[in-house]
């Protein structure tokens, strides 16, 4: 379905083409500039270069020619057209699109437009036998806000938490148990103790490399032959240091309140692996080198550095996997697109993986949705790479740290343990959420719980606060219906109202959960002038009864929209 505000900007964009003579898609409408307080705005900049006329003249006429009965007034303003809309127009469409919805048995603001489609997302993809770390916290938060909203507009989606368990770091850790490590320390510390066990080799393999020597190194290659060769013994500590990471994923995955539907592992697919690389072989697609390594040429993709599918001792690679890994997926699932959120650094790999499906022809849609880095301010006041004085923070600890936080800010308020625990993940989310992907993120402490700012509990608050209101009313949930009141008065909120399909929409084709984090603080601000300037409960009977529909409706967006960014409501803050 098409939702109003957008059936309305078509029907503009149409009328005002025909009335300058040129195409519908040469007519483009945005918001309207921060000092301006109009509706909608049309730039005609380019209209001037293909009308050979002036912004100013072309917005002269549209002014005063333009013609809808939802649109109030029009203005020219330095080379725009601002749109302002009726406050009893924004009321009546969002009814109707209300009506709409329940009609196509889905909730305000979704969608069918995925239906019998299938995407899958790569994300969160933490490696097994180390502690989560903060590195792979925007992967799983922003990887999971796709997914909700890819599903929010009808596709099915599988989120595939791609786990990584193989390569050199395997053997670097049974070399290091076997080395450093004891059952007993293993049984008491768990994953943590792993990490110790990873941390330790690293040093001591550089004491080696200091003095020309490579046995440590050496030592876990050979056990990541044999783990890929199907060794008994390296499947075993293959199991145990797994079972002891899933536990650990697992227990952060529920306290960010992510689900991925599957969790298989890079040694998942090395069977498989192996099988295409030889195949690729024997079809002269991959060429076997004088070492043994294979590659397979992408220059007729323009990629000049070529893709390397095994090493020269015969173990594989992430793009061997990670081919081995789309065969499957689009065998099981047939997806229209594979997702990977994954950092900016993986940039190249991902464009070269792509070049290779493509030349293996799969016609799957393949996308790699980056982002920036975790930062965090420094001595200096300026930003660095989030990290501990021990080496890279781990999620645990900042979650820990993170409720820690909203725990002294709750003191005088009596909130639940389970709220303390909403708002501090609510905090975490919201910040990474508080820019584009692609920028790097800051974790200022005291921004993050700022309950004036932009911030997940300033949100949340709002959400609270509504939840309050109707509480205190304590009247049964009315529907919005638009009647024949003026709305004046919820004018900006009925703008924002209207808005939301239309955000979720470009936040699911851009896959931008930021879009929604913003939209929603927006939709707070508003909120909050709204009840400054107006009483519900002492409303006139009629109009009560409208606002408090108006109130039910944006209750159930707070709770939609921070759903979306897998944000929970508290019941008090």
């Amino acid at each position: 379905m098409q939702y109003y505000l957008a059936k309305l900007q078509e029907e503009v964009k149409r009328s005002v083409a025909g009335l300058v003579s040129l195409n519908v898609d040469d007519i483009h409408i945005e918001a309207p500039g921060s000092k301006i307080e109009a509706d909608l705005a049309i730039p005609c900049f380019t209209l001037a270069q293909k009308l050979n006329q002036s912004p100013k003249d072309i917005a002269d006429k549209l002014a005063s020619a333009l013609k809808n009965e939802a649109i109030e007034k029009t203005e020219s303003t330095n080379g725009y057209l601002n749109v302002w809309i009726k406050s009893t127009a924004l009321a009546k469409g969002i009814e109707n699109d209300s009506a709409q919805v329940k009609q196509n048995n889905i909730q305000y603001g979704e969608s069918k437009l995925g239906t019998d489609k299938v995407v899958v997302v790569d994300f969160a993809s933490p490696n097994v036998a180390k502690p989560f770390s903060v590195g792979h916290l925007r992967s799983t938060n922003i990887g999971w806000a796709i997914i909700q909203l890819l599903k929010n507009w009808g596709y099915k989606v599988i989120g595939d938490n791609h786990l990584g368990d193989t390569g050199t770091p395997f053997g670097m850790w049974v070399v290091g148990f076997q080395k450093w490590g004891s059952e007993e320390a293993l049984e008491k510390n768990g994953v943590y103790e792993l990490g110790r066990i990873y941390v330790k080799f690293r040093e001591e393999a550089k004491k080696e490399e200091l003095n020309d020597k490579n046995e440590l190194i050496a030592s876990a290659k050979e056990w990541v032959k044999k783990l890929e060769s199907g060794d008994e013994t390296a499947l075993s500590y293959h199991k145990k240091f797994s079972d002891i990471s899933y536990r650990h994923i697992q227990e952060i995955f529920d306290r960010l309140g992510v689900k991925p539907d599957e969790n298989l592992g890079e040694s998942f697919y090395l069977e498989k692996a192996k099988e295409i690389t030889s195949q690729l072989v024997q079809k002269n697609i991959a060429q076997k080198q004088e070492d043994g390594s294979v590659i397979v040429d992408l220059s007729d993709a323009g990629i000049e550095t070529p893709i390397l599918l095994q090493k020269s001792d015969g173990a594989s690679l992430y793009a061997t996997t990670d081919i081995a890994t789309i065969d499957y997926r689009v065998e099981k699932w047939k997806p229209e697109k594979i997702i990977y959120v994954v950092g900016q650094e993986q940039q190249f790999h991902f464009k070269q993986l792509f070049a290779l499906a493509k030349k293996l022809g799969y016609e799957t849609e393949f996308i790699h949705v980056w982002y920036g880095l975790v930062q965090q301010k420094n001595e200096s006041g300026g930003r660095e790479k989030m990290s501990s004085r021990k080496g890279t923070i781990l999620l645990e600890e900042l979650l820990d740290m993170a409720e820690e936080k909203a725990r002294s800010i709750a003191l005088k308020t009596h909130v639940s343990d389970e709220d303390i625990k909403k708002v501090a993940i609510g905090a975490v989310k919201f910040t990474d959420f508080s820019q584009n992907k692609h920028a790097n993120i800051l974790f200022d402490w005291d921004r993050m719980f700022n309950l004036h700012g932009y911030s997940g509990p300033y949100v949340q608050y709002a959400a609270v606060r509504v939840n309050s209101i109707l509480g205190k009313i304590g009247e049964e949930k009315l529907d919005f219906a638009a009647s024949d009141y003026s709305w004046k008065s919820e004018k900006d909120l009925l703008k924002q109202i209207a808005k939301y399909p239309l955000v979720l929409e470009s936040a699911a084709k851009n896959y931008e959960p930021h879009e929604v984090a913003y939209f929603i603080y927006d939709l707070a601000k508003i909120c909050n002038r709204y009840y400054e300037e107006v009483s519900i409960i002492d409303s006139e009977p009629n109009i009560k009864s409208l606002r408090i529909g108006l109130l039910y409706l944006i209750k159930y967006i707070y709770s939609h929209a921070l759903g979306i960014l897998g944000i929970a409501v508290p019941s008090k803050m």
